[in-house]
């Protein structure tokens, strides 16, 4: 796996709307739940912008959540998209929001795989909130269906999540 920069693309540079409501985490999380949008597959950046715009508008104004539901999201290029950030409450998985991380991945992953660049991005952003503290050193990282009854991430990136998992169990 490639090293992450720690470069993510801020809310500013999709032209995200402010959120109604930032609640701040108390402690760092505790577990990383991975997610698809369901949605198309995002290679391009102006595929990724269009759809990061439209799923806050959906989350927002649709589900009535205070802003875009995951805190970061992956396109298929391997770009980082900031959604609510670091240490901030998520709206992605009932019950779980508290005390975890909301990560998706752009595209529908019962349909296609995930590329090498969207894993490399993930493993580096675990990394990187790992180092910095934004959660736990031992945290756990599961996909949404093992929290709720959905088939997200999707039966292709949900079978590459234990890989990822084995893969930061290596040395920094």
């Amino acid at each position: 796996m490639c090293c992450f920069s720690g470069h993510v693309v801020p809310r500013s540079g999709w032209k995200a709307v402010n959120p109604r409501i930032r609640t701040e985490m108390k402690v760092p999380a505790q577990t990383v739940i991975v997610h698809h949008t369901a949605l198309w597959s995002c290679v391009q950046p102006c595929d990724s912008l269009s759809q990061l715009v439209h799923i806050q508008n959906m989350h927002m104004h649709e589900r009535g959540f205070d802003d875009i539901g995951y805190n970061f999201l992956i396109s298929g290029d391997g770009t980082v998209y900031e959604g609510r950030g670091w240490g901030v409450v998520g709206a992605h998985a009932k019950e779980h929001n508290f005390d975890s991380v909301g990560i998706a991945f752009m595209g529908n992953f019962n349909d296609e795989m995930p590329t090498c660049a969207s894993l490399t991005a993930l493993h580096g952003l675990l990394r990187f909130g790992q180092l910095s503290g934004h959660f736990r050193h031992d945290f756990v990282l599961v996909g949404h269906r093992d929290v709720g009854k959905t088939e997200c991430p999707g039966e292709h990136l949900y079978s590459a999540l234990p890989k990822v998992k084995e893969q930061l169990k290596t040395p920094y």
